[in-house]
């Protein structure tokens, strides 16, 4: 797949997008979810190791293929590492599926109410980086905590700063200010951050896209003018805590979003398994999760 094959496979494609790109902060319960205990392994190394064999694991399953996940988020390790003696990306581009890459370094102390994301100096040259390896794109996380203008401002502010230095680096930027799920101002703040989104938008130098990574919203359909919006190539949605029975149910109500999960696509696999239990674990998840991404259930017309 070139650019051009890899932009309308994300655009128009039936399926949804893998998140295999916990970091060092979420790698050992990812591990601890997988079947290894953190006190079986010493030192980063050692988690790092595992945890891309995990990753490679599912990326060779038979039930991973680009029919139903259209693309796949990597870590920064993952995407620099060989599965099958080919780059990380080269595997999922030979299986049909579209990498991205994770490039946010984690999250800055809360105030006014969101998290931005910490300081990326280095990212012109990771950028550079993955553009060689045939990245498609990047993913870059901040966190909404509560409805708070100001805030929810400056989170869309610095998300639109780095998607524009990531379109300028030759790559699609994947914008997610995800919206805490638990927050006591939920839907006041699901509101101010579609509002600050499409002000975002409509400003937004260019005519490059950009694509949203999006809690799933308190009210059914609340992000269509933004699937609808000319400058956004494609809206996917992260389980945020949801078990994925509950993000699928959610998922189905919300027309024009797919899945972007990874709790909820990874949660029934297990290291002990055997290769035929894994696949067929795996493949079960993500059934599931294609089904809500493109068969949507009709909601009720308020009057």
């Amino acid at each position: 797949m070139n650019t051009a094959d890899m932009t309308a496979k994300i655009a128009a494609g039936h399926g949804f997008l893998a998140a295999l790109d916990q970091s060092g902060g979420s790698t050992p319960k990812a591990l601890a979810g997988y079947g290894i205990a953190e006190g079986s392994y010493s030192g980063d190394d050692a988690m790092y190791a595992l945890i891309h064999d995990m990753r490679s694991r599912i990326i060779t399953a038979p039930s991973f293929t680009g029919d139903k996940v259209i693309g796949a988020i990597l870590f920064e390790r993952t995407m620099d590492g060989q599965i099958d003696g080919k780059t990380a990306p080269a595997a999922l581009i030979e299986r049909g599926i579209v990498p991205f890459i994770k490039i946010d370094k984690g999250l800055e102390d809360e105030a006014n109410g969101v998290q931005l994301m910490k300081p990326m100096p280095d990212l012109d040259a990771l950028l550079a980086r993955s553009k060689a390896l045939n990245v498609f794109g990047t993913k870059e996380r901040s966190v909404v905590n509560l409805a708070n203008r100001k805030g929810i401002a400056a989170i869309v502010k610095q998300q639109f700063e780095i998607g524009a230095q990531v379109i300028a680096g030759g790559l699609m930027p994947i914008l997610e200010p995800e919206l805490n799920i638990k927050s006591p101002e939920r839907a006041e703040a699901e509101v101010m951050l579609v509002e600050e989104l499409l002000k975002a938008l409509d400003a937004f130098p260019g005519e490059d896209k950009v694509m949203l990574k999006l809690s799933l919203p308190e009210q059914a359909g609340l992000y269509g003018a933004l699937v609808d919006h000319p400058r956004v190539l494609r809206v996917v949605a992260l389980s945020g805590g949801y078990a994925r029975t509950e993000a699928c149910a959610e998922l189905a109500k919300n027309p024009g979003m797919i899945a972007s999960f990874s709790r909820a696509l990874l949660s029934d696999l297990r290291h002990q398994m055997s290769d035929a239990e894994f696949d067929a674990a795996l493949s079960a998840a993500i059934d599931e999760i294609y089904e809500a991404s493109v068969h949507k259930v009709a909601q009720p017309v308020v009057a």
